[in-house]
């Protein structure tokens, strides 16, 4: 099954972008993954088509139309309802099986897509929910712009409200890519190892180990000796050693979670 992409955005052209290139460009060529862009302003409701309007109780900016959202929002579930039939009819006919398609899904296959909006108010993502969303049919995002989205747009219906960090972005375009981005590299076939997708930061709730390669000293530094010794138990207790280090030193926040998962 194709990993379904679908971006609510009011600048379509802003995409793939930089996903044209590289392992997500090549796995978008292998139809590993799909995308759809759905411009939001075809969903504006007068003459003008308005997307936005003043905050009600004043304020500078301007905040996207619940109506306009809701009719691009709706749009898109419709268009994963269509994706997720025709995938179960592919995997009942035996057509999950082909070259470049994932076959995490049985033929119940989920419910619904799950339908993102990114904004800075937004609960954090992190790689535990990447993870589930690249096991996942694949992802709708709505892109927000001005001062945001009207409220109730959330209230009426279903949408997880994300966050990439502690900044603001002049629109959540970039901040999409990087999801998807994040998502695509662990599709099955993306990356050319298996384990370059779990040894990396917060795949165990810590930050990397630092990484070396050739040459072996360069400006009077030189590679850690016990990576270079051949001893694999000594050079897995050293990563994991400067793992929890780095964890501990540059996020403490992570840090304090790691030791109440563990204990």
């Amino acid at each position: 099954m194709t990993f379904a992409a679908t971006i609510l955005t009011l600048y379509p052209e802003m995409f793939p972008g930089p996903l044209r290139l590289s392992l997500a460009g090549r796995a978008l060529e292998e139809q590993k993954w799909s995308l759809d862009t759905i411009q939001i302003r075809d969903f504006a409701t007068d003459k003008h088509n308005n997307v936005d309007g003043t905050p009600a109780g004043g304020g500078a900016g301007m905040v996207l139309k619940v109506d306009v959202l809701a009719g691009a929002v709706d749009h898109a579930a419709k268009m994963n309802e269509q994706h997720l039939r025709s995938s179960r009819a592919q995997s009942r006919d035996g057509g999950a099986g082909g070259k470049g398609v994932s076959t995490s899904l049985d033929t119940n296959g989920p419910s619904r897509i799950p339908i993102l909006a990114m904004t800075p108010r937004g609960k954090p993502i992190t790689q535990a929910r990447i993870r589930e969303l690249s096991a996942g049919p694949g992802v709708t995002i709505l892109c927000g712009r001005f001062e945001g989205f009207d409220e109730r747009i959330f209230e009426g219906r279903e949408i997880e409200e994300v966050s990439v960090g502690d900044i603001v972005l002049s629109g959540g375009e970039p901040a999409a890519l990087m999801i998807l981005d994040a998502c695509i590299r662990l599709l099955p076939g993306v990356m050319g190892a298996a384990s370059s997708g779990t040894e990396e930061s917060f795949e165990e709730g810590l930050l990397e180990y630092p990484q070396y390669t050739r040459p072996q000293e360069w400006e009077g530094r030189t590679i850690p000796e016990v990576l270079r010794s051949g001893d694999h138990a000594k050079i897995a207790a050293w990563r994991k050693s400067m793992s929890e280090d780095h964890t501990r030193l540059r996020r403490p926040d992570l840090w304090d979670r790691h030791i109440g998962d563990r204990d």
